[in-house]
């Protein structure tokens, strides 16, 4: 017989065992990041983009860049996990912004300076194109979705200053640059203010962000993270710049000369303005006439190429001080459009701070990012704060000749730690090929090369003679020489004329034409400099024709394995056919060959011929 009071008993206690399951099952089902190996793993559960909470606003910045009176809104988009909202999770940003998201001017070739003049002379008149806005709300952009929101993170993009729907004018650069991401970061930690229309008042919170935050990007969106990075702003944790641009002065000048990006033959800092002026069509005129007709053209100075406060207002290296974010650098050894001396110079400084460092490099052109796992370990340990010791691994990660990039090679730091410096000295008969040997020997006297923009560098490397170079090459190399770091080059030198060129390759020959030859094959590094400033760079004086100046520079840094039977030749010219200005023919250098040395820094500190 059973006691109905019992019965009754039981089954309370199996509806509240069941009960408490299902309560269980329901906190276990709870999506949350996960991790193995000190990396963040792609979770199922945030893994479905039908499912990702997507909506845009706008942030209140601290500054009014186009002139109207009320503070600039930045335009800014949220791609975060459903769980955001359905379970009150909260997750770290990757954020990326740039000036490019709403389109940009074309390439005609009119927007670019006409570089067919003499030096010290002003180019003609270029065009000023208009920029049709691109692109829908609430996406601004696509880019580190499908790469990190699956992994535990919500992704947020920005339109730059006076780009796309973000108030305010482009400075190239300019203060506003580094302020605007800043301010979203703010926002993203509770202390500034975003809304829900570029001119409303409803406010919109990131009540979803842990306030950990890390940036990312390629080429400009690579610069905006350093530009955020050096104002200290708190809640950016770690920053990731893949080919960034960290001075415009480099970009546009080399050594107080006049110089162009690879590729982009003719471009300035005006230039790059009007490429991305894709802002409110009604503020255009007036950011015209402030910064592109005002500012830009009285500090650019394309007459004489010397660095200025301009200039110094847009190099970060100058702004690095308050900087608190971990770096993580990636550049290639062969990219000559951002040069990679501009993730050197950053990486160096960030070092001798004390900051988290780490560098990644391969031997191909522009942009690149550091493998996703390198990727994965930085921001898993600086957002997330699992203790993988990334920070404790090897400075420097180099992807070598013939490797994949998702395959470099580690080593204790960049330069190499046991690269020492060997001086190589030329000697006569450059107009053909003279010698580039470790024994400098005296009383070779001087060779005169005679400027012809007409022939590229590549055509002058592979001449048996010409009188438009000089050529000095090391015998065949008895085994394989390891260059790590940045080389420098002295010349003595005159010029006929008070202005002119001055340009330097580091080949490898002989030269391939192998439709399979690597840029590793031909190039070494190279270098560019204005005689004029060969005592200053911020003061250019003209030249004495026929009197002798001491000039002394750095070419790219650069990490290569220059193979067993290849030489090194130097090759010193003057116009670059792909980088400088182009004047009139004629010009003649005499270079002091006892006044000459090129200094390479080689792993193990000797070159065996």
């Amino acid at each position: 017989m059973i006691n109905r009071s019992s019965k009754n008993y039981w089954g309370l206690a199996t509806f509240l065992l069941a009960f408490t399951f299902s309560v269980q099952g329901q906190m276990a089902e709870k999506a949350s990041p996960f991790f193995e190996n000190g990396e963040a793993q792609v979770v199922k559960a945030f893994s479905d983009p039908s499912k990702w909470i997507r909506h845009d606003l706008w942030v209140e910045t601290t500054f009014d860049s186009d002139g109207d009176g009320k503070l600039d809104r930045m335009h800014v988009d949220v791609t975060r996990p459903e769980q955001t909202e359905s379970e009150g999770l909260k997750l770290p940003v990757i954020y990326e912004s740039s000036p490019y998201y709403a389109g940009t001017a074309g390439l005609d070739k009119g927007i670019f300076w006409d570089v067919k003049h003499e030096l010290g002379e002003p180019g003609k008149p270029r065009k000023h194109p208009e920029v049709m806005r691109l692109g829908e709300r609430p996406i601004i952009s696509n880019s580190q979705i499908m790469t990190w929101v699956p992994r535990g993170y919500i992704v947020v993009h920005s339109s730059s200053p006076g780009t796309g729907l973000s108030d305010g004018a482009p400075t190239v650069g300019g203060d506003n640059e580094s302020l605007a991401p800043k301010a979203v970061i703010d926002w993203l930690n509770g202390r500034a203010k975003g809304y829900s229309e570029r001119d409303g008042d409803t406010e919109v919170k990131a009540y979803w962000s842990t306030g950990k935050v890390g940036m990312t990007g390629t080429s400009y969106n690579g610069t905006i993270p350093l530009a955020a990075a050096t104002t200290g702003v708190e809640g950016l944790e770690a920053i990731i710049p893949i080919a960034p641009n960290t001075s415009y002065y480099h970009y546009y000048r080399s050594n107080g000369l006049v110089r162009s990006p690879g590729g982009y033959l003719g471009e300035d800092i005006d230039v790059l303005y009007d490429f991305i002026h894709s802002g409110d069509e009604s503020k255009r005129a007036r950011n015209n006439k402030v910064v592109r007709d005002t500012e830009m053209k009285n500090g650019q100075d394309r007459i004489t190429g010397d660095y200025n406060d301009f200039w110094a207002g847009r190099d970060y290296l100058n702004d690095m001080k308050p900087m608190k974010a971990a770096l993580l650098m990636s550049h290639g050894f062969n990219d000559w459009n951002v040069m990679p001396e501009h993730s050197y110079r950053i990486y160096k400084k960030a070092k001798e701070m004390g900051l988290p460092t780490q560098i990644y490099y391969h031997q191909n052109g522009h942009g690149g990012p550091p493998p996703i796992s390198m990727m994965n370990r930085w921001f898993t340990r600086y957002l997330f704060g699992v203790e993988n010791g990334v920070e404790n691994g090897p400075k420097a990660w180099i992807v070598r000749e013939n490797d994949k990039k998702d395959n470099p090679t580690a080593y204790a730091d960049y330069p190499n730690p046991d690269a020492i410096d060997v001086s190589l000295y030329p000697t006569k008969g450059g107009l053909k090929s003279g010698k580039l040997t470790p024994l400098k020997t005296k009383k070779q006297g001087t060779e005169t090369l005679t400027d012809d923009y007409n022939f590229s560098g590549a055509d002058l490397a592979m001449a048996k003679a010409s009188e438009h170079r000089l050529l000095y090459v090391t015998a065949p190399l008895a085994e394989d020489a390891h260059i790590s770091g940045v080389p420098k080059i002295k010349i003595k030198l005159a010029s006929s004329k008070p202005a002119a060129n001055l340009s330097v390759w580091l080949v490898s020959l002989p030269w391939s034409e192998a439709l399979n030859t690597k840029i590793t094959d031909n190039i070494i590094t190279r270098g560019w400099a204005d005689p004029q400033n060969h005592s200053s760079l911020t003061e250019s004086k003209p030249l004495v024709p026929k009197k002798f100046y001491k000039v002394e520079f750095e070419l790219m840094p650069d990490d290569q394995i220059i193979p067993k039977g290849q030489q090194i030749g130097l090759m010193i010219f003057s116009s670059d056919k792909e980088f400088t200005l182009w004047p009139e023919p004629g010009t003649k250098l005499t270079i002091d060959l006892d006044g000459t040395e090129l200094t390479l820094p080689v792993v193990g500190g000797k070159i065996k011929f």
